[in-house]
């Protein structure tokens, strides 16, 4: 009898990473609305491009906020990547 394995993995969008806030459809379904915890986003790490202009960089699961758009699911997350 051959062996199965169950592959457990996280989604794309909780591995090492810090969630700052959420995405959803607005109502009227013409708009992302994204709702930020102003707390997790000051604890969050930035970047400063050649310009010196700071930047926090988020990540949103493509295929989340697909079905977020699609009507299959109501919200999804937007994340940071942890530093180690």
């Amino acid at each position: 009898m051959p062996k199965t394995s169950t592959k457990q993995e996280k989604p794309e969008n909780e591995q090492n990473t810090t969630l700052v806030g959420w995405v959803r459809q607005s109502r009227a379904g013409g708009a992302l609305k994204i709702s930020v915890h102003s707390e997790a986003i000051s604890n969050c790490h930035t970047y400063t491009t050649v310009d010196g202009t700071s930047y926090i960089p988020l990540v949103i699961s493509m295929s989340a906020l697909r079905r977020v758009i699609g009507g299959e699911q109501s919200v999804t997350t937007v994340s940071q990547f942890r530093e180690n």
